[in-house]
């Protein structure tokens, strides 16, 4: 993998291990090519996530949690797991705290 999960671009806690993060409902995302472009409906904040952090942003969307969308990244991505897991609690760190992705405490 090359590069980060995000640009990190933004315009305008860590989570627990038995908690699953959700997209939050006041989120639009739209495709754009490779990217995903987030915005909080709310705050109007804009968060473009480039090709892998895109790929986190649908397998999150479809439910998986942490574990499994590791999993899923792993094989799609040529990454190795260290590397990979870093990025994907940094994006997720990043995420929750512009109000993007909400805790859903019941797993």
């Amino acid at each position: 993998m090359h590069g980060r999960l995000t640009d990190a671009r933004t315009q305008g806690g860590e989570q627990g291990e038995a908690a699953q993060l959700r997209p939050a409902r006041d989120v639009a995302a739209r495709r754009l090519g490779d990217k995903i472009v987030l915005v909080n409906l709310h705050t109007n904040l804009i968060f473009e996530l480039n090709r892998t952090g895109a790929r986190l942003w649908e397998l999150l969307s479809d439910g998986l949690d942490r574990a499994e969308i590791e999993r899923c990244m792993l094989q799609e991505f040529d990454v190795d797991r260290d590397t990979l897991r870093g990025e994907i609690d940094g994006l997720l760190s990043s995420l929750r705290e512009a109000g993007l992705v909400t805790v859903d405490a019941g797993g």
